[in-house]
Protein backbone atom coordinates (compact mmCIF):
# COMPACT_ATOMS: atom_id res chain seq x y z
CA UNK A 1 0.00 0.00 0.00
CA UNK A 2 2.62 2.42 -1.45
CA UNK A 3 1.61 6.45 -1.44
CA UNK A 4 2.87 7.97 -4.41
CA UNK A 5 2.69 11.96 -5.58
CA UNK A 6 2.37 13.50 -8.48
CA UNK A 7 1.21 17.67 -9.58
CA UNK A 8 0.91 20.19 -11.83
CA UNK A 9 0.37 18.04 -15.25
CA UNK A 10 -1.08 21.48 -16.37
CA UNK A 11 -3.31 19.87 -19.38
CA UNK A 12 -0.86 17.24 -20.52
CA UNK A 13 -2.76 13.71 -20.16
CA UNK A 14 -0.45 11.90 -22.49
CA UNK A 15 2.57 12.91 -19.91
CA UNK A 16 0.36 12.09 -17.01
CA UNK A 17 -0.75 8.66 -17.95
CA UNK A 18 3.12 7.67 -19.17
CA UNK A 19 4.32 8.84 -15.95
CA UNK A 20 1.68 6.87 -13.88
CA UNK A 21 2.14 3.76 -16.43
CA UNK A 22 6.04 3.97 -15.03
CA UNK A 23 5.30 4.30 -11.75
CA UNK A 24 2.37 1.45 -12.24
CA UNK A 25 0.56 1.59 -8.58
CA UNK A 26 -1.47 -0.95 -7.95
CA UNK A 27 -5.21 -0.83 -6.91
CA UNK A 28 -3.90 -0.92 -3.05
CA UNK A 29 -1.76 2.06 -3.09
CA UNK A 30 -2.85 5.58 -3.18
CA UNK A 31 -1.92 8.57 -5.48
CA UNK A 32 -2.08 12.19 -4.49
CA UNK A 33 -2.48 15.05 -6.96
CA UNK A 34 -1.58 18.06 -5.92
CA UNK A 35 -3.15 20.26 -8.38
CA UNK A 36 -3.07 22.31 -11.41
CA UNK A 37 -4.73 19.89 -13.69
CA UNK A 38 -6.01 22.69 -15.74
CA UNK A 39 -4.76 25.22 -17.89
CA UNK A 40 -1.63 25.44 -20.12
CA UNK A 41 -1.30 22.09 -22.07
CA UNK A 42 -3.79 21.28 -24.82
CA UNK A 43 -6.13 18.87 -22.66
CA UNK A 44 -7.44 19.90 -19.38
CA UNK A 45 -10.39 17.84 -19.25
CA UNK A 46 -8.25 14.63 -20.12
CA UNK A 47 -6.49 15.54 -17.13
CA UNK A 48 -9.03 15.88 -15.03
CA UNK A 49 -10.93 12.63 -16.25
CA UNK A 50 -8.15 10.54 -15.64
CA UNK A 51 -7.25 11.55 -12.62
CA UNK A 52 -11.47 11.25 -11.26
CA UNK A 53 -10.84 7.47 -13.29
CA UNK A 54 -7.60 6.55 -10.37
CA UNK A 55 -8.57 4.10 -8.33
CA UNK A 56 -7.34 5.14 -4.62
CA UNK A 57 -6.46 8.68 -6.22
CA UNK A 58 -6.85 12.17 -3.48
CA UNK A 59 -6.84 15.24 -5.22
CA UNK A 60 -6.07 18.67 -3.91
CA UNK A 61 -7.10 22.00 -5.09
CA UNK A 62 -3.97 24.48 -7.44
CA UNK A 63 -4.12 27.72 -7.67
CA UNK A 64 -5.29 27.27 -11.06
CA UNK A 65 -8.27 25.08 -10.02
CA UNK A 66 -8.95 28.00 -7.86
CA UNK A 67 -8.43 30.77 -10.63
CA UNK A 68 -11.06 29.15 -12.80
CA UNK A 69 -13.44 28.93 -9.95
CA UNK A 70 -12.83 32.38 -9.18
CA UNK A 71 -14.00 33.45 -12.79
CA UNK A 72 -16.59 31.33 -13.44
CA UNK A 73 -17.97 32.25 -9.70
CA UNK A 74 -17.36 35.84 -11.01
CA UNK A 75 -15.37 36.36 -7.25
CA UNK A 76 -12.18 36.60 -5.98
CA UNK A 77 -9.44 38.55 -8.01
CA UNK A 78 -9.43 37.27 -11.32
CA UNK A 79 -11.12 37.89 -14.22
CA UNK A 80 -11.72 35.88 -17.90
CA UNK A 81 -8.54 38.11 -19.06
CA UNK A 82 -5.82 37.31 -16.24
CA UNK A 83 -7.22 33.53 -16.80
CA UNK A 84 -6.84 33.87 -20.20
CA UNK A 85 -3.23 35.21 -19.67
CA UNK A 86 -2.48 32.65 -17.18
CA UNK A 87 -3.52 29.99 -19.76
CA UNK A 88 -7.37 29.44 -19.35
CA UNK A 89 -8.07 29.12 -22.62
CA UNK A 90 -7.64 25.63 -23.21
CA UNK A 91 -9.52 25.03 -20.21
CA UNK A 92 -12.45 27.08 -20.76
CA UNK A 93 -12.38 25.42 -24.84
CA UNK A 94 -12.14 22.18 -22.76
CA UNK A 95 -15.18 23.04 -20.80
CA UNK A 96 -17.73 23.95 -23.13
CA UNK A 97 -17.22 20.97 -25.27
CA UNK A 98 -18.64 18.89 -22.00
CA UNK A 99 -22.66 18.34 -22.02
CA UNK A 100 -24.17 20.57 -19.24
CA UNK A 101 -24.41 17.71 -16.61
CA UNK A 102 -20.71 16.52 -17.44
CA UNK A 103 -19.38 20.41 -17.09
CA UNK A 104 -21.92 21.12 -13.56
CA UNK A 105 -20.65 17.84 -12.31
CA UNK A 106 -16.76 18.38 -13.45
CA UNK A 107 -16.99 22.42 -11.32
CA UNK A 108 -18.79 20.68 -7.89
CA UNK A 109 -16.09 18.31 -7.84
CA UNK A 110 -13.57 20.86 -8.70
CA UNK A 111 -14.95 22.95 -5.90
CA UNK A 112 -14.83 20.37 -3.45
CA UNK A 113 -10.85 20.21 -3.65
CA UNK A 114 -9.17 20.19 -0.56
CA UNK A 115 -6.14 22.52 0.11
CA UNK A 116 -4.30 19.96 1.98
CA UNK A 117 -3.56 16.33 3.80
CA UNK A 118 -1.15 14.44 5.71
CA UNK A 119 -0.15 11.21 5.22
CA UNK A 120 2.44 8.70 6.68
CA UNK A 121 4.61 5.86 5.26
CA UNK A 122 6.35 3.72 7.77
CA UNK A 123 9.51 5.95 8.62
CA UNK A 124 7.46 9.70 8.35
CA UNK A 125 5.17 12.21 8.22
CA UNK A 126 4.45 14.42 5.12
CA UNK A 127 2.55 17.52 4.69
CA UNK A 128 1.25 17.37 1.24
CA UNK A 129 -0.26 20.78 -0.29
CA UNK A 130 0.03 22.74 -3.94
CA UNK A 131 2.33 25.55 -3.33
CA UNK A 132 3.52 25.53 0.39
CA UNK A 133 3.16 26.71 3.87
CA UNK A 134 4.06 29.56 5.85
CA UNK A 135 6.57 27.92 7.91
CA UNK A 136 6.56 31.01 10.44
CA UNK A 137 2.73 31.05 11.58
CA UNK A 138 3.30 26.92 11.41
CA UNK A 139 5.42 27.12 13.57
CA UNK A 140 3.61 29.78 16.38
CA UNK A 141 0.56 27.33 15.93
CA UNK A 142 2.58 24.18 17.26
CA UNK A 143 3.90 26.29 20.10
CA UNK A 144 0.41 27.18 21.37
CA UNK A 145 -0.49 23.86 20.95
CA UNK A 146 2.68 22.21 23.53
CA UNK A 147 4.62 20.93 20.68
CA UNK A 148 8.56 22.45 21.29
CA UNK A 149 10.00 23.11 17.78
CA UNK A 150 12.58 25.19 19.26
CA UNK A 151 16.55 24.31 19.25
CA UNK A 152 16.71 21.99 16.72
CA UNK A 153 13.45 19.71 17.73
CA UNK A 154 11.53 19.51 15.02
CA UNK A 155 8.06 18.62 14.66
CA UNK A 156 7.83 15.01 14.87
CA UNK A 157 6.51 15.00 18.75
CA UNK A 158 3.29 16.62 16.86
CA UNK A 159 0.44 14.23 15.89
CA UNK A 160 -2.05 13.90 13.07
CA UNK A 161 -4.69 15.97 14.79
CA UNK A 162 -2.64 18.70 15.57
CA UNK A 163 -0.79 18.65 12.38
CA UNK A 164 -4.10 19.03 10.32
CA UNK A 165 -5.33 21.93 13.18
CA UNK A 166 -2.22 24.03 12.17
CA UNK A 167 -2.69 23.85 8.55
CA UNK A 168 -6.55 24.41 8.87
CA UNK A 169 -4.81 27.90 10.49
CA UNK A 170 -2.83 28.33 7.42
CA UNK A 171 -4.09 31.11 5.21
CA UNK A 172 -5.44 29.42 1.70
CA UNK A 173 -3.75 32.18 -0.47
CA UNK A 174 -0.51 31.07 1.03
CA UNK A 175 -1.43 26.90 0.21
CA UNK A 176 -1.80 27.99 -3.29
CA UNK A 177 0.41 30.71 -4.48
CA UNK A 178 3.60 30.95 -1.66
CA UNK A 179 6.52 30.56 -3.58
CA UNK A 180 9.97 32.18 -2.22
CA UNK A 181 8.54 32.80 1.25
CA UNK A 182 8.37 28.88 0.84
CA UNK A 183 11.02 27.61 -0.53
CA UNK A 184 13.37 29.92 0.59
CA UNK A 185 14.09 29.10 4.48
CA UNK A 186 13.73 25.97 6.17
CA UNK A 187 10.03 24.68 7.64
CA UNK A 188 11.92 23.96 11.37
CA UNK A 189 9.58 20.67 10.98
CA UNK A 190 12.35 18.55 10.64
CA UNK A 191 14.86 18.25 13.11
CA UNK A 192 18.67 17.79 13.80
CA UNK A 193 17.91 14.06 14.19
CA UNK A 194 16.14 13.77 10.68
CA UNK A 195 12.87 12.96 11.94
CA UNK A 196 9.29 15.04 11.19
CA UNK A 197 6.93 16.06 8.95
CA UNK A 198 8.58 17.17 5.26
CA UNK A 199 6.21 19.32 3.25
CA UNK A 200 6.06 17.77 -0.68
CA UNK A 201 4.27 20.69 -2.75
CA UNK A 202 4.36 22.04 -6.29
CA UNK A 203 3.31 25.38 -8.04
CA UNK A 204 6.82 26.35 -8.36
CA UNK A 205 8.32 24.90 -11.78
CA UNK A 206 11.51 23.01 -11.25
CA UNK A 207 13.38 24.76 -13.72
CA UNK A 208 13.06 28.16 -11.61
CA UNK A 209 13.27 26.44 -8.05
CA UNK A 210 16.83 27.50 -7.67
CA UNK A 211 15.65 31.37 -8.10
CA UNK A 212 14.05 30.52 -5.04
CA UNK A 213 15.03 27.50 -3.13
CA UNK A 214 17.61 27.58 -0.30
CA UNK A 215 19.93 24.50 -0.35
CA UNK A 216 17.94 22.71 -3.68
CA UNK A 217 20.10 19.02 -4.40
CA UNK A 218 19.74 20.62 -8.06
CA UNK A 219 19.22 23.16 -10.21
CA UNK A 220 15.96 22.03 -11.09
CA UNK A 221 16.88 20.83 -14.66
CA UNK A 222 18.70 17.60 -16.09
CA UNK A 223 21.64 17.46 -18.38
CA UNK A 224 18.98 17.66 -21.36
CA UNK A 225 17.08 21.07 -19.64
CA UNK A 226 14.37 19.04 -18.80
CA UNK A 227 12.09 19.64 -14.95
CA UNK A 228 13.10 17.45 -12.19
CA UNK A 229 11.67 16.85 -8.75
CA UNK A 230 14.08 18.95 -6.57
CA UNK A 231 14.74 17.67 -2.81
CA UNK A 232 15.16 21.53 -0.49
CA UNK A 233 17.00 22.29 2.59
CA UNK A 234 19.44 19.61 3.88
CA UNK A 235 21.59 20.58 6.46
CA UNK A 236 23.14 19.54 9.65
CA UNK A 237 20.32 21.03 11.31
CA UNK A 238 17.49 18.64 9.95
CA UNK A 239 20.33 15.82 10.00
CA UNK A 240 20.24 15.67 6.37
CA UNK A 241 17.03 15.22 5.31
CA UNK A 242 15.63 17.73 2.91
CA UNK A 243 12.36 19.39 4.43
CA UNK A 244 11.00 20.76 1.36
CA UNK A 245 10.87 18.62 -2.06
CA UNK A 246 9.24 20.27 -5.31
CA UNK A 247 7.56 18.21 -7.68
CA UNK A 248 6.35 20.71 -10.35
CA UNK A 249 8.59 19.17 -13.09
CA UNK A 250 7.98 21.90 -15.18
CA UNK A 251 5.08 20.45 -17.46
CA UNK A 252 3.62 23.71 -17.83
CA UNK A 253 6.31 24.53 -19.92
CA UNK A 254 5.50 22.05 -22.74
CA UNK A 255 7.88 20.06 -24.76
CA UNK A 256 11.63 20.56 -24.93
CA UNK A 257 11.88 21.54 -21.05
CA UNK A 258 8.79 19.95 -19.44
CA UNK A 259 7.89 17.11 -17.90
CA UNK A 260 5.35 14.99 -15.70
CA UNK A 261 7.18 13.65 -12.45
CA UNK A 262 5.58 11.23 -9.73
CA UNK A 263 7.22 10.46 -6.95
CA UNK A 264 6.85 7.39 -4.22
CA UNK A 265 6.85 8.74 -0.83
CA UNK A 266 7.79 5.36 0.57
CA UNK A 267 10.84 4.95 -1.16
CA UNK A 268 11.90 8.04 -2.80
CA UNK A 269 11.54 6.57 -6.41
CA UNK A 270 10.86 9.00 -9.35
CA UNK A 271 9.26 8.45 -12.38
CA UNK A 272 9.23 10.95 -14.95
CA UNK A 273 7.25 11.13 -18.59
CA UNK A 274 8.50 14.19 -21.03
CA UNK A 275 6.40 15.88 -22.82
CA UNK A 276 6.31 15.63 -26.65
CA UNK A 277 6.02 18.24 -28.82
CA UNK A 278 1.83 18.86 -29.45
CA UNK A 279 1.07 16.61 -26.50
Amino acid sequence: MAIFVTSDAHGHVRALDQALELASPSTDDTIYVLGDMTDRGPDPMGVVKLVRSLPNARVLMGNHERMLLDVLNETGDFDSFTWSLNGGLTTATGLDSLPHEEFIDTLDWIGSLPLFDIVHTDERTWILVHAGIDALEARAYLATAGVDVSDGAGAAAATEEVLRAMMEQQDPETLLWTRAEFWGAPTGLVGADGSGPVVVAGHTPSIYIARYADLPDSDGVTAEGLGRIVHVGAREATGGVADRIDIDCSAAAGAGQGRVGVMRLDDGEMFYATIKSGE
